[in-house]
């Protein structure tokens, strides 16, 4: 849909469709709209982008939407990292907007891209997303869509993810040949794929070696401040973990500070693994076991699918399925 299709559909001027979206008094009120509401319910909007070029001399450049849940975590910066240095080196620029975990504002970053005309979205869904139509409407206007981390398997769009159930079965393997046979598992909301995966390694990782699985010491928890409010309780149960599985960093170190503050060693007397491998896994005592996610690599294939998609070498209708491969990082915080 073109404001040309407008005009061909009302029988004016070009010129008149973009007064009429600018709310120009010159056009009557009721033409207004009329315009503006056969262009919402085909999905039209101005070429922002588009328009402000038509003011200046800066030649048109190729926009990337990239949306990121949340910046504190480094695996999304490094991902971003991976993301904008793959763009820069075919000559794209990417337009980054944070969801903040909200539909909501995931819904309306969609929208504004839309708007925006970016050539193409990658994202990672936020934690509270169960409806996807803002996905399926990009896609549906022919832009392309790839996911990083958290996919969403309710739309049929490419994706790049990190082998998570490798991931945590290797290291809650690690954990039991250290010596370790009750672990606690701290996951994510299990509506998202990564967290189904993590659990899954876990639990698999447990019954081929024999031990139980036990719903007392599996909880959904994937922050540092949580962390630290939950686990005095998992450790004051009368039959209390030896380790820890978390899954991610942050998790992981709110449950090393809270162990140490009760004054349990570690490894000695509990073991702790996390997930993600960032800057955080090297700054506490003891350092952190931990799965290293390769983020920067994730950004990367992310970036390199989508501007194939964009330049015609993948089919736009080709969903691509790429898994980068973890690698389980020892250190002080397992035996």
């Amino acid at each position: 849909m073109t404001m040309k299709d407008i005009a061909r559909e009302f029988g004016i001027s070009v010129a008149t469709v973009s007064r009429a979206l600018k709310d120009s008094p010159r056009i009557s009120e009721e033409r207004r709209k009329a315009i503006q509401q056969y262009a919402r319910e085909h999905n039209f909007y101005p070429n922002a982008i588009g328009e402000a070029l038509r003011h200046s001399r800066i030649m048109a450049t190729k926009i990337i939407g990239v949306i990121v849940p949340e910046f504190t975590h480094y695996y999304f910066s490094s991902i971003l990292t991976g993301i904008e240095e793959a763009a820069a080196a075919r000559g794209y620029h990417i337009m980054v907007s944070l969801s903040g975990e909200q539909y909501e504002r995931e819904a309306r970053i969609c929208e504004n891209f839309h708007r925006y005309k970016v050539c193409g979205v990658i994202v990672s869904q936020a934690k509270d997303t169960k409806n996807y139509d803002h996905y399926q409407k990009l896609l549906d206007a022919g832009i392309p869509i790839v996911f990083y981390d958290r996919i969403c398997t309710g739309v049929n769009a490419s994706r790049v993810v990190v082998d998570d159930y490798m991931g945590a079965y290797n290291a809650v393997t690690h954990l039991i040949e250290t010596g370790c046979r009750r672990i606690a598992f701290y996951g994510g909301p299990m509506q998202l794929e990564i967290s189904k995966n993590r659990y899954n390694g876990y639990v698999d990782a447990l019954l081929k070696h024999g031990l139980t699985v036990d719903e007392k010491i599996i909880r959904v928890c994937d922050n540092r401040p949580d962390a630290e409010a939950l686990t005095p309780e998992i450790l004051s149960l009368d039959n209390p973990p030896d380790a820890f599985f978390a899954v991610n960093d942050d998790t992981a170190i709110g449950i090393l500070y809270t162990v140490k503050h009760a004054g349990i060693r570690v490894p000695e007397d509990i073991s702790i693994c996390g997930f993600t491998n960032g800057q955080r896994a090297i700054a506490c005592d003891p350092m952190l076991t931990t799965v290293e996610q390769r983020g920067h690599r994730v950004g990367e294939e992310a970036a390199e699918i989508l501007m194939d998609k964009v330049e015609g070498l993948i089919p736009i209708e080709k969903v691509e399925k790429r898994v980068v491969r973890t690698r389980l990082v020892i250190r002080g915080t397992t035996r």
